[in-house]
């Protein structure tokens, strides 16, 4: 698939990004140009008779960004995540950890990374054979979950005013609802939303568990909402004050939010980084 924006990438190389999800796979790099959009961004078009390694096997060796010359890579995985306390995090402890929260398939690699803003620790598995094709073709490369960028921006963001939020991040089918207190995560989880009443249910079932206020709280939504205004219109019967994030708005323009179909978490990495 043709990559949007400049891929004129001149001779130096950066360390060119993939976002890989069970579903989607995509690349994308700085220009270091002066281009009028200085990102490329390409989605690859998967099949679903082979495996997301031989999907990237065939990606690296086809797509338009992979055959820039990059040697370093930073990827953006896309799985279930299991949330540490960092004060009683232990390396040794992730894959017992991960076992006995998760299925477990036995074909994957549990990774981490610690977001010190929340004083967690983020536990997300890599398909082994995806990671050992990745590995295999680059020579330095960074592994972070997809949702880490959303993350730490959403958590600088919720000190804005003096009422509770609570976020919902739709994304690749699901969404990720999640509240902070202090400097902590105070609730975090994934369900999945293919449909708009499954998406209210579980943000209406949120927002009573951890006994946000109707008429003062707040809840803001963004991402790849379905029928968004249908889920817009029925949150509002019972949470008065419901937001949708506008990118564009949000980031003052910013060039990653010209790109049509870019994820949300890959534009809040190129925007406010990791």
């Amino acid at each position: 698939m043709q990559a949007t924006g400049n891929n004129d990438l001149g001779a130096s190389r950066q360390r060119i990004t993939i976002r890989a999800s069970q579903k989607t796979l995509s690349f994308s790099s700085v220009v270091l140009t002066n281009a009028e959009q200085p990102i490329v961004y390409e989605p690859y078009p998967m099949r679903s008779d082979i495996s997301i390694a031989a999907n990237m096997r065939e990606a690296l060796r086809t797509a338009s960004l992979p055959l820039q010359g990059y040697t370093a890579a930073q990827v953006m995985v896309e799985s279930p995540v299991l949330m540490i306390p960092f004060d009683v995090f232990d390396e040794e402890d992730c894959n017992e950890l991960y076992k006995h929260t998760f299925a477990d398939s036995g074909q994957r690699k549990i990774l981490h990374n610690v977001l010190p803003n929340t004083n967690s620790v983020a536990l997300f598995p890599i398909n082994k054979d995806l990671k050992m094709v990745i590995d295999d073709h680059f020579n330095d490369v960074i592994y972070i979950a997809a949702l880490s960028p959303v993350w730490n921006y959403l958590y600088r963001r919720s000190f804005t005013g003096v009422r509770n939020k609570l976020y919902a991040y739709f994304h690749d089918s699901k969404v990720d609802i999640f509240s902070y207190q202090q400097n902590r995560f105070r609730y975090t989880n994934q369900f999945n939303a293919l449909r708009p009443y499954d998406a209210i249910y579980f943000m209406l079932y949120v927002w009573k568990l951890l006994g946000l206020r109707q008429s003062h709280d707040e809840l803001h939504i963004v991402g790849d909402i379905p029928e968004k205004e249908v889920l817009v219109e029925e949150m509002r019967k019972y949470v008065h004050r419901v937001y949708v994030i506008n990118p564009a708005g949000d980031f003052n323009r910013a060039a990653a939010t010209k790109i049509e179909g870019m994820p949300y978490d890959l534009m809040t990495l190129y925007t406010k980084g990791r």
